[in-house]
């Protein structure tokens, strides 16, 4: 008997074996991948912001009677006297060592500036993130195991039309209506910016909660209708699978089914739109953050490519582009996970 066993339980371990290589295989390709990725947005975005019109020291100098002595020292102190390729290797040089450079217009190292504001896009865009991502899952399940009923069609047809709207005009009309007030709507919130002044305590978090409302409503209803179709059309590929028939066979309950079969084996390509949407969180979304003065990420991009901050440019293109990257990495390294077919 002792024998007999021995044999067959070498080809469950070598499979075992073979498993974990396969994914440490197929985890490097990934991890390589990310950092070619990575060094290619550097160079992007070196050279890319290079291109925009307009004299950084001249546009710094505010229109100012500066002399020629003067604007060359600034240049000096910049570093943009140097050649275009010397100015390329120590930009690369320093930003492997995690410099950034240093902030035109405000004088300080880009990284500073970038970890000052990271907190208010991480409030804005994460508190957005939890309540589009859990409100698409749950109206895009519903939707599904209800195909083609009245409820189907009008959560599709909401989630279509609101995902098709610019999320700076609905942002700009939600301001006219509830702030600035429209006939016998009255302003109910403030225009912009993310505290009134002068609070402190709970007083504090309940302005600045204040301040929230209108920008997360425009984009939870902007966002939350992709999770809801990519959720909706996952499902419905997997509504005619037969162990969905063998489960109502063996007399389980409608919703039992859909949630402990049916929503776990259609959630990869959800499982993707989340990771994603978490990289975009850390990137804020610039549109929103500008149309109500919020002083985040995405505000200060666009202050600094009204200059043009080359160096604080760079730095943020090269934060929000990393955070994709390294999301989608760790989709990919979750695949596997969830799905042992994945990186076979």
């Amino acid at each position: 008997m002792t024998a007999e066993a021995t044999p067959a339980q070498v080809p469950v371990q070598e499979a075992g074996g073979d498993g974990r290589s396969a994914y440490l295989r197929y985890g490097a390709g990934k991890l390589g991948g990310a950092a070619v990725s990575l060094l290619a947005v550097l160079v992007t975005g070196f050279f890319l912001f290079r291109l925009i019109p307009g004299d950084p020291i001249k546009t710094m100098t505010g229109g100012r009677p500066v002399s020629q002595e003067q604007l060359a020292s600034l240049r000096r102190e910049f570093g943009l006297d140097l050649p275009l390729w010397r100015q390329f290797t120590d930009y690369c040089g320093k930003a492997l060592t995690g410099d950034l450079g240093t902030s035109y217009q405000f004088r300080a190292p880009v990284i500073d500036k970038i970890t000052e504001a990271l907190p208010n896009t991480l409030l804005l865009t994460g508190t957005a993130f939890v309540l589009y991502t859990a409100l698409g899952i749950v109206l895009g399940t519903r939707s599904a195991w209800r195909h083609g009923r009245l409820g189907d069609r009008l959560n599709t047809g909401l989630a279509l039309t609101l995902y098709s709207i610019p999320s700076f005009w609905l942002g700009l009309l939600l301001i006219i209506v509830f702030s600035v007030g429209i006939g016998p709507i009255p302003g109910l919130f403030p225009t912009g910016g993310m505290e009134s002044g002068g609070e402190e305590g709970f007083a504090y978090v309940l302005d600045v909660a204040h301040h929230l409302i209108l920008p997360v409503i425009t984009l939870v209803a902007v966002e939350y209708g992709q999770t809801l179709l990519v959720t909706r059309s996952a499902l419905l590929d997997e509504m005619g699978s037969d162990y969905l028939t063998t489960a109502r066979a063996k007399g389980l309950r409608d919703d039992l089914v859909r949630r402990r079969h049916a929503v776990p084996n259609a959630m990869l390509p959800t499982v993707t739109l989340i990771f994603i949407n978490l990289g975009r969180t850390v990137a804020g979304v610039i549109l929103v953050e500008t149309v109500f003065s919020w002083p985040g990420l995405g505000g200060l991009f666009y202050q600094a490519l009204s200059v043009p901050d080359l160096p604080l440019v760079q730095g943020l293109f090269f934060v929000f582009a990393a955070a994709v990257i390294v999301m989608n990495t760790l989709a990919d390294l979750v695949y596997p996970l969830l799905d042992p077919r994945v990186g076979r």
